[in-house]
């Protein structure tokens, strides 16, 4: 994903690179040459290299359990920070990261890359029209086999991708999840250690709800990386093939799909667009870190319901977040505005 990265800002052109933190610089050396960036300084402290370089913002490409240590840094710094997904292992952390954010006056904006895509505006824009919302059912079939570590996780689906199809139905809904009654399980001839197939139902503020049924064994027939997506309101139902199709059924009328060109920056390319665009407007972004909770706390709810076997309220697991985050917080200033939040 580093490199990734590197590629994207290099066909940015509102973003130069002006430094590369890693911990290994044999690994930064050689990922600059791959891209062909010249002239980028090189260490191996967030703070150091912003101060000898007078950068403006932080790209954290670090491992999940890093984000805490890289994003606190540059925040104190006095750096916004785009950071990838998620946030931080636990929801707990995530608050606490998004408490330094407030303190510091600085934006933490996490890249859920998987809102970034012109079809998935253009179902927002027909869902708008549907009036009030009764469900969403997303399907995603999958059969990766990565190898590593996503083989041996304890819930690898809803861990590692399901928070994508989640974060996107917050956005396509509208509002956030109040509870969630989760199974998992794993097929007899899954390749995964952990749960690799889940189903989810969530009830989100305002009544709608949210449909969820996916596999990462599910050889034959696959659905696109995003899923397959049915929206059904008042007045008709929209749907989406993950990919470039929309379709609108409305009751005595012709259906209507479109084929939708892809945006000129999706995925991390248009994370990365939002973020410079609010760091230049002082406009709050989509997936700010305090609200993107909600997205981390679907994954956490949804496990905590297939452990368990009971439906599990999402407030109740927010509640208990942000107790363990104030219990552990060495900061004065961060733990009293956890305190606030409260």
């Amino acid at each position: 994903m580093g490199r990734t990265w590197l590629r994207t800002i290099a066909a940015e052109t509102g973003a130069e690179l002006v430094g590369l933190v890693d911990l290994n610089l044999d690994t930064a050396h050689e990922a600059l040459a791959e891209v062909g960036s010249e002239g980028v300084a090189v260490g191996t402290s967030v703070a150091e290299i912003a101060r000898e370089t007078g950068a403006d913002a932080v790209i954290d490409v670090t491992v999940p359990v890093a984000h805490q240590a890289v994003n606190r840094e540059a925040l104190a710094a006095g750096l916004p920070v785009l950071c990838e997904k998620p946030a931080a292992p636990t929801i707990a952390d995530a608050l606490r990261q998004a408490a330094t954010a407030a303190v510091h006056g600085e934006l933490l904006m996490i890249s859920q890359s998987r809102r970034y895509f012109a079809a998935l505006d253009a179902l927002r824009d027909e869902v708008a029209t549907l009036g009030r919302l009764g469900s969403v059912v997303v399907e995603f079939y999958k059969a990766p086999r990565f190898g590593g570590f996503r083989e041996e996780m304890e819930h690898v689906l809803l861990v590692d991708m399901a928070i994508h199809q989640f974060d996107a139905a917050r956005a396509v809904i509208g509002s956030d999840p109040v509870a969630v009654y989760c199974e998992e399980h794993n097929p007899a001839w899954s390749w995964y250690d952990g749960a690799a197939s889940a189903h989810a139902v969530f009830e989100f503020a305002g009544g709608e709800r949210l449909v969820y049924t996916g596999s990462w064994c599910a050889p034959g027939e696959e659905t696109a990386w995003n899923g397959r997506w049915r929206v059904s309101g008042e007045r008709g139902t929209a749907l989406w093939d993950g990919d470039a199709t929309v379709t609108a059924h409305r009751p005595e009328a012709a259906s209507e799909t479109w084929t939708i060109a892809p945006g000129a920056r999706q995925e991390i390319a248009g994370s990365l667009t939002e973020f410079l665009a609010c760091l230049r407007s002082g406009e709050t972004p989509s997936t700010a870190a305090l609200p993107n909770v909600h997205s981390l706390a679907m994954v956490e709810a949804a496990v905590r319901s297939s452990e368990t076997g009971a439906r599990v309220r999402i407030p109740d697991v927010l509640a208990s977040a942000l107790a363990a985050a104030i219990a552990v917080e060495e900061d004065p200033s961060v733990r009293a505005e956890l305190e606030r939040w409260g």
